[in-house]
């Protein structure tokens, strides 16, 4: 793939012409807030955080960098009172989901943003989806998936897979942002297999 040369907060960057914006920032050692991407998933563009303001010909717009490829001579702000107001928003939005998520709270106190803004609605999942893929791209085992649609969707295990597959395995939640998928998992094993840890099974974390 042939090399395009852009511009990312003033800086030249040579990035290869199949990475997206985020691909070549961070490649660049330049940094934009994720709470969705991780580098083993295929890019999912659902929290963005990693919003970007950037301009071609001229002519600027604001785009989610996690799905946004890289171009010749393009120019990217990662930071902009514009862009910083959009992540604030963002961020206000999901406190009221996750008000006490140490990742938000970090990310409030960069953007300014007011934790109390909204009505509180503790769901405690921001829906980022990352258990949902590390579990079907990375492990192959769809243990935990989305149910419902629209303001209903949360995220849930599989009882009849989670059984199987999740004692030992585990790994999503350290990727959680949240602790839900954590949480999900409790109350799915207490609900669906209640006596396996009473068995002897060993505890998890």
């Amino acid at each position: 793939m042939t090399d395009v040369l852009m511009q990312i907060d003033g800086k030249e960057v040579k990035a290869s012409g199949d990475m997206t914006v985020l691909q070549a920032a961070r490649a660049a050692g330049i940094h934009i807030p994720t709470l969705c991407h991780h580098e083993k998933l295929e890019p999912f563009g659902a929290c963005r955080m990693c919003m970007v303001e950037v301009e071609t010909r001229g002519r600027k717009s604001y785009v989610v960098s996690c799905l946004y490829p890289v171009a010749k001579d393009l120019v990217v702000r990662t930071r902009s009172e514009r862009v910083d107001k959009i992540r604030r928003v963002i961020l206000e939005e999901l406190l009221a989901h996750a008000p006490n998520s140490p990742e938000l709270v970090a990310l409030a106190r960069e953007y300014n943003a007011d934790r109390d803004r909204f009505e509180k609605d503790p769901s405690f999942c921001i829906l980022c989806g990352l258990c949902v893929r590390y579990c079907a791209e990375v492990k192959q085992k769809n243990a935990v998936d989305f149910i419902e649609r629209g303001a209903l969707r949360e995220i849930s295990f599989i009882p009849e897979i989670a059984a199987k597959e999740c004692w030992d395995c585990q790994e999503c939640f350290a990727l959680c942002p949240t602790s839900y998928a954590q949480a999900a998992y409790f109350l799915t094993e207490a609900l669906a297999f209640p006596g396996r840890r009473k068995a002897g099974a060993p505890s998890a974390g």
